[in-house]
This record gives structure tokens, sequence and C-alpha cells, in this order.
């Protein structure tokens, strides 16, 4: 850990709260982070959020290439020295939620590895679920409670949840200690994995109106999903009623209880009336 700070003393750096950066250097952690994301020879990673490269330099023992991308441009020198050594190494200055990660990839065959900040965990879980090349495997560092969030079943669901449930399986692999980051966070971390490669996955325009009939259910999430659903999408209590109805599903339940195949179910019911866009 000791090389690190060093690395961040000679380039004068300090974290910036206002980023949320939280620099992870325990090598045994990392270790498990790399392991996590299940590399194939020769593949491709792309990492968000590269800090000071101490992930970028363990990935980069493994993997085949590391696209490595960071948003703050005073890290930028200290991570070229970090990952000097390694030629399988490419660095893109840039806001991941602005760049075009089709673009990095290509077509290939690839991981998504990183240490993300907890002030937009949610936006680059939804950046890199609804990538027109999907990675074979996410492998993130997040908040704790978070993760446990994105993992819960049906009665304990959340919008969140139901969002990364359609697209992967996510399973928490790792507890991370606040105490193993530099600076110390309020909050423990958790390594999250979401294997992407779902059997049978659901066509655009059915994904499309689980996300309008969830948005209106998980808004009203207190109420009743006939009620939540009408308010939601301005439709009279009545027909949401019977959408659910023809689901098979009891229109008094509330959104955080259904599953994965009872959206399915409600928004192929709901289909005639609910086109996607």
């Amino acid at each position: 850990m000791g090389e690190w700070r060093a690395l961040a003393r000679r380039h004068a750096l300090r974290p910036d709260k206002r980023l949320g950066q939280h620099f992870l250097f325990n090598p045994s952690t990392l270790r498990k982070i790399v392991e996590a994301a299940g590399l194939a020879s020769g593949e491709t990673v792309l990492e968000i959020g590269a800090g000071l490269g101490s992930l970028t330099c363990a990935l980069a023992e493994q993997a085949g290439e590391v696209i490595a991308i960071e948003f703050d441009h005073r890290l930028q020198p200290a991570l070229a020295e970090a990952v000097q050594p390694f030629e399988n190494v490419r660095v893109v200055a840039g806001d991941v939620l602005e760049l075009d990660l089709e673009e990095l990839v290509g077509r290939r065959q690839h991981a998504v590895v990183g240490n993300i900040p907890y002030n937009i965990t949610s936006a680059v879980i939804r950046k890199v679920m609804e990538a027109q090349q999907p990675a074979k495997t996410v492998v993130l560092t997040i908040q704790e409670e978070v993760a446990r969030r994105i993992t819960s079943g049906p009665g304990d669901m959340s919008l969140l949840a139901l969002s990364v449930q359609l697209y992967g399986r996510p399973k928490i692999v790792l507890r991370v200690g606040r105490g193993q980051f530099w600076p110390v966070p309020d909050v423990d971390s958790a390594v999250l994995r979401i294997d992407m490669d779902v059997p049978g996955n659901r066509p655009n325009s059915q994904v499309e109106r689980i996300f309008k009939l969830a948005r209106a259910g998980f808004g009203q999430r207190r109420k009743q999903l006939r009620n939540a659903l009408s308010i939601g999408l301005s439709v009279p209590s009545d027909e949401a009623a019977g959408w659910l109805l023809r689901a098979d599903i009891e229109p008094r339940r509330r959104a955080q209880s259904l599953t994965l195949e009872e959206w399915g179910r409600l928004a192929d019911a709901a289909k005639a009336d609910l086109p996607s866009s």
C-alpha cells in the first residue's frame, strides 16, 4: 500500500471528496476482484474509474487489454506512471457516462470492472447494463447497502434491483471494509458480480414496457399496484386492474412483491394498451 501513497505524494495528490474518490490499495482485495472477473485468456477489460492505477495494474497482469477510464485530469500523470510497465493498458480520459462504450470495446468479448463512486452508482450501472455490446461479466465495488438492494428478491425488490436483474444475475462476492480505502469512507463496500449471459434475453420492446410499468409501480410503492399503475400511467384504476388480472397477479399487491416473471407477464398483458416507445 505504501507504494501507492508514495505515488500520490510524488504527484501532490489528495482524493477529491466532490468526486467521491476512495482509493483501494489492498493487494489481497485487488487480487480477489480480478479473480471475480473470471477473465479468459486475452480478454479485454473496460475499467471504470482507474484512479491511481492499483486495480488497473492488477488487471493488466491477467487481461489481454485493459481500457482504463479516468475522469479526473489531476490523476492522469500518476496513472500514466503507474501503468507505464504494461503495454496492454490504454488510458482514456473522460466521463464514463458521456463516452461511447461500444466505440471503446468494439465487438470484442469483454468484462467491465470498476471501483465506482457512490454518487454515480445507479447511473453507471444503467449505462453498462444497456450497452449495445454487453459485457460478459460486470464486477463493481460499490456501497454495500446498494449491493444488497441490487441482489434483493421479491418482497424487498426495488427499481434498481429490477433494472439489474432484467439483464443479469447479480451476486455479492466479497465484502470490503471501509478501513481498506483511502480516505476512509463512512460506509462499508462490497464487490458485486453480475453475470450477463442470461439465457433467453427479453426482447427490447418487452423490456421497455416493463420499465414503464415498474417506474409507475415503484413510484407509488406504498400503494396497491392497481392504484400505483393508475396514477403513474394516467389510466383508469379498472384498466390497470384488468392488466394485473390477465397476468394472474392480485391487483392489491405492491410493486416490491413481484417476481421478474410476473413483471414480464404484466408487460405482455398490457401490451395492447402500453406499446413500446
